[in-house]
């Protein structure tokens, strides 16, 4: 259950610190990558600052379909748009915020590899339970990840879980206060999604 799930809110600085030290891991393990691939939506901005970080502004999308919400996966990832550009014979560094059950990552890998690359995966976390584990990460962690660039899905999602659980709004804003959203931000996105139901 969303109340019981304990959640780590990385800031800005936090996430560059950890890409930075996984771009000295990168240079330092001799991985000099053809094309950096973003996994849509999470690794686009990791891959985006890897990018400037490695010094490589080579950089291609590929993006899965997962997770539906805080704590709720459906079946089986897939592919929803192949990776944007040619990768036969090129080593790739594919990249995403967080290696959870491991499946998108897995798949992605395997999708690269059909196309003819040399795959290296990275991702700031990793979760024990993985089934696959990331050539580089920065922590291992089994906590809920909310990244600066997912606030707004994370609390819409926490919402409808404590109102299926038939909790008030009240509650769900502490616990989402408490895990150490912005106050100010849950306020806001609470007010949003309340004007789009009128």
């Amino acid at each position: 259950m969303v109340e019981d799930c304990e959640f780590e809110v990385p800031s800005w600085e936090k996430i560059y610190a950890m890409l930075l030290h996984l771009a000295q891991r990168i240079r330092k393990s001799g991985f000099e990558a053809d094309v950096i691939v973003g996994v849509c939506r999470g690794g686009w901005l990791p891959a985006r600052v890897l990018s400037d970080l490695l010094g490589n502004p080579r950089m291609a999308s590929v993006k899965t379909e997962f997770y539906l919400g805080v704590v709720q996966a459906k079946g089986e990832p897939r592919i929803t748009q192949p990776v944007s550009v040619s990768v036969k014979g090129k080593k790739v560094l594919v990249v995403d915020d967080v290696t959870d059950g491991g499946k998108s990552l897995c798949l992605v890998k395997f999708h690269l590899h059909e196309l003819g690359a040399e795959v290296k995966t990275v991702t700031l976390y990793y979760k024990p339970w993985s089934i696959i584990t990331p050539d580089y990460y920065e922590k291992t962690t089994t906590r809920w990840i909310v990244f600066p660039w997912e606030t707004r899905e994370t609390v819409r999602s926490v919402i409808e879980k404590f109102r299926k659980q038939r909790k008030t709004i009240e509650e769900a804003k502490k616990k989402l206060i408490e895990s150490g959203l912005k106050h100010r931000l849950v306020e806001y996105f609470i007010e949003e999604f309340g004007e789009e139901k009128k």
